[in-house]
């Protein structure tokens, strides 16, 4: 692992905790009942705070996987496994607070995110 790649790690998750803290605030400070963009406000930035979570967590994984060696297009490729995982939870979230989440709903838009993913990671 090289510096920049513990810098870019050490720099995510640090935005990740501070986005976790920016939804902390928003989730005690803001009834989605009473304020209803409150409630899509905090579905997005959930779905953001989970997203930049995932970012390097996806990277170290395939780092590891790869026996610790990075490869150019990793970033990338974690970069977008993380906006997948981001938006699928914020879609999950919104369907929560419109009361239409339904366990087949939320499993075919993950088995969509998977495909989806499976197509742009394979080489070619």
């Amino acid at each position: 692992m090289e510096t920049r790649d513990r810098i870019a790690n050490v720099a995510l998750l640090v935005a990740a905790v501070a986005a976790w803290v920016l939804v902390g605030l928003l989730v005690t400070t803001r009834d989605p009942y009473a304020d209803p963009m409150a409630g899509y406000l905090g579905a997005l930035m959930i779905g953001l705070a989970v997203g930049i979570t995932a970012t390097p967590l996806m990277w170290l994984f395939v780092f590891g996987r790869h026996r610790r060696i990075a490869y150019s297009g990793d970033w990338l490729r974690a970069a977008r496994r993380g906006a997948w995982i981001g938006l699928l939870v914020a879609v999950v979230v919104i369907l929560r607070l419109v009361d239409a989440f339904q366990v087949p709903i939320v499993l075919f838009l993950a088995a969509i995110f998977v495909v989806a993913e499976i197509t742009l990671s394979a080489e070619r």
